[in-house]
Parts: structure tokens; C-alpha cells; sequence
């Protein structure tokens, strides 16, 4: 039996997560723009590029698991995992472990309430 916890195999070093992530960071800024929305309104909004990175890794691990949406208690050990297998995002993880809710919409613990 395969601990859910356990490290998925490293699929890529920092470096080449990070320049996926700066490519999709930019398209998402370019559709935007393209979309006539002012960059002041949205750029805060956006995550680093390491949030991206963790959040990628974090889908990765969800749907190895099944695609389950996670509990908070799994979201913590999900975001520790990844710290553990990619000490160089340790930062990045650090900033969103214990976050219980955020004002960004991206962010995997934001709670929307009413639309």
C-alpha cells in the first residue's frame, strides 16, 4: 500500500519549474492587458513565481491522489511535502502554510463568500 504523503518522483529541477512558471506568469499578465484591464488592479493578484511553482507542484500531488480536493490539514501537508522535496521553495511554502484565508482568489485556501 503507497503512503499518500509519500514524495512524488522530482520531475524537474527549480530552475525549469521556475521558467515554466515565468512563462505562464507572463501569458496570464499579457491576456489581461490584452483584455484592457489595468495592471495596478491585477498584478498584486498574481502570485510569485515560486507560489506558482509550489501551486503546480500542490495540482500534481492532488491528482496523483485521486484528484481530491484536499482538506486544510492536507493542503499543510501537501505545501510541507513540497518544501521537503524542494528546499529552494521553502520560502515560497512558508508564506502560504498557515494561511487560513487570503485575499487572493488563486490562492488554494481563499474561502469566497457570496458572489
Amino acid at each position: 500500500m503507497s503512503n499518500p504523503d509519500s514524495l512524488l518522483p522530482r520531475r524537474a529541477s527549480v530552475e525549469v519549474l521556475r521558467a515554466e512558471a515565468i512563462d505562464e506568469l507572463s501569458t496570464l499578465q499579457h491576456e489581461r492587458l490584452r483584455a484592457g484591464e489595468d495592471p495596478w488592479d491585477f498584478m498584486e493578484e498574481l502570485p510569485t513565481v515560486d507560489e506558482l511553482v509550489v501551486l503546480s507542484l500542490r495540482a500534481e500531488h492532488i491528482e496523483a491522489d485521486g484528484g481530491l480536493m484536499p482538506t486544510h490539514a492536507r493542503n499543510q501537508r501537501l505545501l510541507r511535502i513540497i518544501a521537503a522535496q524542494y528546499p529552494e521553495l521553502a520560502p515560497a511554502v512558508d508564506g502560504m502554510l498557515g494561511a487560513w484565508n487570503t485575499h487572493r482568489r488563486w490562492d488554494a485556501v481563499v474561502r469566497v463568500i457570496g458572489d
